[in-house]
């Protein structure tokens, strides 16, 4: 009798445990949305979460399936949206394909589903929710917005023919520009980026070109002259991007998250960035790609921005295991954003603003955040760490839209910080540790990472090849991104990295360039980056290049770069203007072993 009640309780138990840790499951083809049928998912999506929040308590497991094949959403049906998005343009509202709010427990597992977008939308959004996970799909758009073109022919007399990519719809405009239109969109490329058309790299020593158009006119079906564009570095056989300026919406949105995890997702195409996260806090990536379809894919472009870019989030940024290439930015950036001290309004009281007019509208901290104040001519930090007691926007009565705070600090404020010498609050709290492992970076513009948090950072394991610019950069900025800050505890180990610096773009002074900017340098007193006891270390990883610069350093104290290998090639023709392979600039506590 004893052992049967015994038994009785262990399966009670056990009935408890598998109800506790039960997922309800929402497979999308319920609600009539099959792939494959081209019918548009926007509405079905708007309809199924809608149903998933009615009918799951607070916190209950949930899954969003879907079945492998392709699902197209269109603007119309798509929730609209009002988001300020870091680094992008605040333009609103947004149309949204998967709209994720107020979330908890939730996964999306798209099993292999390509969602493909059409007009101008933002695919997916997370925001304000919990211990949730995206997982096993790819996103890309019909028509992107970048429009790719071949040069057939090009000479001094008569300028550029060229060939638009099959998919590019494109008409010659009135005033004889040539202009690529979409769903609800139409866009005249004011420049580009050149792939050699074997290779995929970027052309050498081309950076960014210009695509003038003007006088095109159409002498065969898809068969275009621009008798105004001479490039002689654009051989029949190169393949150039073409762009605009905009960066409406990245391909993913996290905000306000907790605990988020993005596996074996690829971004084929975004006009803003691939991912974009801001004030969220433990970000895990796991095969989370920004590439092409493969290597027999006819584009030669990705994202046309950056391919991951973590703003003002705290806790581990994890990015392990991904491909990001042909984007036209860097394959991670990790920063915070100064506020500009605007006002002083008493010893305790400041108003600061955000500067950058992609980078405003979004909570910037809260009651209790460490915060410091940064000097922006020298970029020295000025008096002592303190805490907010109150931050409320000045210029709106709400957080979402404001550019301006008032901000109140439990300590009294240095007396040199003040509104008219140029001055820079930094939030501390909102800072991430962060791990990029056994990533390959490949055939992009600009540069491969960025790097801006005082937390550990290691990157490790990973293949830098053909970044176009440098491989690795340090940064901060009280002056023009207003980036933050200071990275005080860097490893940079085990990396391979092949032909950085084919082209010259901002900041790209080495293959590793530790860069802040200072316009002071010379009246700085402290230093930026680093710590005493070797805050930098850069050791193990192999350099294989055809050129002279290896590490740029400027204000840093406390730097290691010992037992790395250094290969030379004959690839390229070395061109760069720095013909140091270590160029330090106000560096101390330095050590250099090869």
């Amino acid at each position: 009798m004893k052992l049967l009640s015994i038994l009785a309780l262990g399966a009670i138990f056990a009935l408890t445990s598998i109800n506790m840790y039960a997922q309800k499951v929402y497979d999308i083809s319920t609600f009539g949305l099959k792939p494959d049928t081209h019918k548009n998912a926007s509405p079905v999506l708007q309809k199924a979460l809608s149903k998933i929040k009615a009918e799951c308590k607070d916190g209950e497991a949930v899954i969003l399936r879907f079945s492998e094949g392709r699902y197209d959403f269109h603007e119309k049906g798509a929730a609209v949206r009002e988001y300020y998005i870091s680094n992008h343009d605040q333009d609103n509202p947004k149309k949204v394909g998967i709209a994720l709010e107020d979330m908890k427990n939730l996964t999306l597992d798209g099993q292999g589903a390509q969602f493909v977008f059409h007009g101008r939308m933002l695919p997916v959004s997370l925001l304000r929710s919990e211990n949730c996970s995206l997982k096993n799909f790819s996103i890309d758009f019909e028509n992107p917005h970048i429009a790719q073109i071949k040069i057939l022919e090009n000479t001094p007399q008569e300028g550029i023919v060229f060939e638009p990519a099959s998919w590019v719809k494109y008409r010659i405009a009135k005033d004889s520009i040539f202009e690529a239109y979409g769903e609800g969109w139409t866009l005249k490329h004011s420049w580009g980026i050149a792939f050699d058309g074997d290779t995929k790299h970027l052309v050498y020593n081309t950076s960014d070109i210009g695509c003038p158009t003007k006088g095109a006119s159409e002498i065969a079906p898809r068969r275009i002259r621009a008798p105004h564009w001479k490039d002689a570095r654009l051989v029949p056989g190169t393949v150039v991007a073409m762009r605009g300026w905009g960066r409406p919406t990245p391909g993913i949105f996290l905000s306000h998250d907790l605990n988020t995890t993005l596996e074996n997702i690829k971004v084929h195409y975004a006009e803003g960035m691939g991912l974009l996260a801001q004030f969220s806090e433990n970000i895990t990536l796991e095969k989370f790609c920004v590439c092409l379809k493969g290597d027999d894919d006819p584009r030669y472009f990705t994202t046309q921005a950056d391919a991951t870019h973590f703003s003002g989030c705290k806790g581990k940024i994890t990015s392990c295991n991904g491909l990001y290439e042909g984007m036209m930015d860097d394959a991670i950036n990790v920063h915070g954003t100064y506020l500009k001290v605007v006002k002083r309004i008493d010893d305790h009281t400041l108003v600061g603003r955000y500067m950058h007019d992609q980078s405003w509208g979004f909570e910037w901290g809260r009651a209790g955040d460490e915060v410091q104040f940064v000097q922006s001519s020298t970029m020295e930090l000025i008096g002592n760490q303190n805490k907010i007691a109150s931050i409320r926007p000045h210029d709106k009565e709400q957080i979402d839209g404001a550019r301006e705070f008032i901000i109140t600090f439990d300590e009294a404020i240095d007396p040199a910080v003040n509104g008219q010498s140029g001055f820079g609050i930094e939030n501390l709290t909102w800072t991430p540790e962060v791990l990029f492992a056994g990533n390959t970076i490949r055939n992009n513009r600009a540069r491969g990472s960025l790097f801006s948090t005082p937390r550990k950072t290691v990157v490790e394991n990973n293949l830098f090849d053909h970044t176009s610019g440098a491989a690795i950069l340090l940064c901060g900025d009280c002056n023009g991104w207003f980036e933050t800050g200071a990275c005080r505890n860097v490893i940079i180990r085990k990396n391979r990295f092949v032909n950085a610096l084919t082209n010259l773009f901002q900041f790209t002074n080495a293959v590793i360039s530790i860069y802040p900017e200072i316009p002071d340098l010379k009246n700085q007193q402290k230093y930026f980056h680093g710590g005493p006891e070797g805050g930098i270390v850069i050791e193990d990883n192999e350099f294989d290049t055809f050129d002279a610069p290896i590490l740029y350093a400027k204000s840093v104290d406390g730097l290691i770069f010992r037992n790395n290998v250094i290969k030379k090639n004959t690839d390229y023709k070395p061109f760069h203007s720095n013909r140091n392979r270590f160029w330090l600039e106000r560096v101390t506590n330095v050590t250099i072993a090869e």
